[in-house]
């Protein structure tokens, strides 16, 4: 098993070598939003990196000084962003063409050779050489963890200009024994509640929905061709009959793995530590899903638990008894408090969608099994979209996470609890 880590380093420059590295960075958002504008013409949005490499380097070659590395290095990043558009839009989420605006380079081993202590880095003119600036060595921070860790190697960066600082978002990994998973939990660290239903295959306390409308509608649609081979009864509708299960499965596997990306994803933009699931034992009794639903289910979470894994994030089951029912506001539980879709507490007029309020009482249920998170005893918190709930139900603002943890949070698309 891979484990992942990113590790920002202060780089130091001088005036030559920032206007240097100022042009690249120009260069660099030049060539990626080209082949975005190229991948958007016509009816359908390319992602496809060896299409748009075929037919889109030469060009951007030809109007860029950037090397052949830093140009495919582009391409990449224009291609990973349409390809999330593209994915939004078949989830029924809104998104618009790439803007490629924020000041950064992506670098691999072509385009950067890393040292101990300073990296080189291709520019539009040559290389230049720029030294970290680090803190001691034998200090307990990431760099000493990762990057000056012998069982860590780097496998590429990110360039940034923030505050009037050029820094270096260098990327390490290393092998892990898959029964040996390391501990994702960290100091101040948060928790992304999932709840799963029949309506809703997955929604997150972050206010994240993926609905089961698709789902169904295959699903139906493959039992209705099974239906009508059946009833042929030859051998020939025999083998087709179980063609159109491989179909089926093929299809929701690909499915499953596309929420399994935006899930992960989703937890990885919040900065997360940990994903927790309600238990799946006996999920069709409580949820009345079908069995297809119930494959669904364990699938999806397969799906998440090794791809989170790649990014040292844990991923935990809990029990699911009442979290449904249960105020994540108040903590009052009762029958009444939910009805189909709809939540509201009869105790103190919480109001809300029943799924999201699963969901973070399926965080809090993980945040009382497990008290304290990181290597000081720091809280954890469900995340929110916009602020987090802690231990008690409390809800936090991003300016009051900030003001605790000297760490900035953004808000996105929910502004409370």
């Amino acid at each position: 098993m891979e484990v992942r880590r990113t590790v920002p380093v202060t780089l130091d420059v001088d005036s030559d070598d920032d206007a240097l590295l100022r042009d690249t960075v120009d260069e660099f958002l030049f060539a990626a939003q080209y082949v975005v504008d190229y991948a958007f013409q016509g009816e359908y949005v390319t992602t496809s990196k060896g299409q748009l490499q075929d037919e889109t380097y030469d060009d951007v070659c030809e109007q860029t000084p950037l090397n052949t590395g830093l140009v495919q290095n582009a391409r990449n990043k224009a291609a990973e962003g349409c390809k999330s558009v593209v994915e939004r839009w078949k989830n029924d989420k809104k998104a618009s063409k790439p803007r490629m605006t924020s000041p950064h380079v992506v670098y691999d081993h072509r385009t950067a050779t890393f040292h101990d202590d300073y990296v080189s880095l291709a520019t539009t003119d040559g290389r230049i050489e720029a030294d970290y600036v680090l803190p001691d060595e034998n200090s307990d921070t990431p760099h000493a963890e990762y990057l000056f860790s012998d069982e860590y190697e780097t496998t590429g960066a990110e360039l940034h200009r923030k505050h009037g600082e050029w820094q270096l978002h260098i990327h390490c990994k290393k092998e892990m024994e898959s029964d040996t998973p390391e501990q994702a939990i960290t100091e101040n660290g948060t928790v992304l509640g999932v709840d799963l239903g029949v309506n809703n295959l997955a929604v997150t306390s972050t206010g994240a929905f993926w609905t089961g409308d698709e789902f169904d509608h295959w699903r139906r649609e493959y039992e209705k061709r099974r239906g009508d081979l059946q009833e042929c009864g030859t051998r020939w509708a025999h083998e087709n009959t179980q063609a159109v299960g491989r179909k089926e499965e093929g299809r929701f596997k690909l499915t499953l793995h596309r929420i399994a990306n935006e899930l992960v994803d989703e937890v990885r933009d919040h900065e997360c530590s940990v994903i927790v699931f309600e238990d799946l034992t006996n999920i069709r009794e409580r949820t009345g899903a079908s069995w297809g639903h119930k494959w669904a289910f364990n699938r999806l979470y397969e799906y998440v638990e090794y791809k989170a894994a790649e990014y040292g994030i844990a991923v935990e089951q809990v029990d699911p008894e009442n979290t449904s029912r249960r105020c994540s506001h108040c903590g009052f539980t009762h029958p009444d408090n939910r009805e189909s879709a709809s939540f509201e507490c009869q105790k103190c007029g919480y109001e809300n969608h029943a799924d999201y309020n699963a969901a973070k009482n399926i965080g809090l249920r993980y945040l009382r099994r497990n008290q304290t998170g990181g290597d000081e005893g720091a809280p954890l918190g469900v995340r929110l979209n916009s602020g987090m709930v802690n231990v008690n139900g409390e809800y936090e603002s991003p300016a009051e996470i900030s003001a605790r943890t000297g760490v900035h949070a953004e808000s996105h698309r929910f502004s409370g609890g």
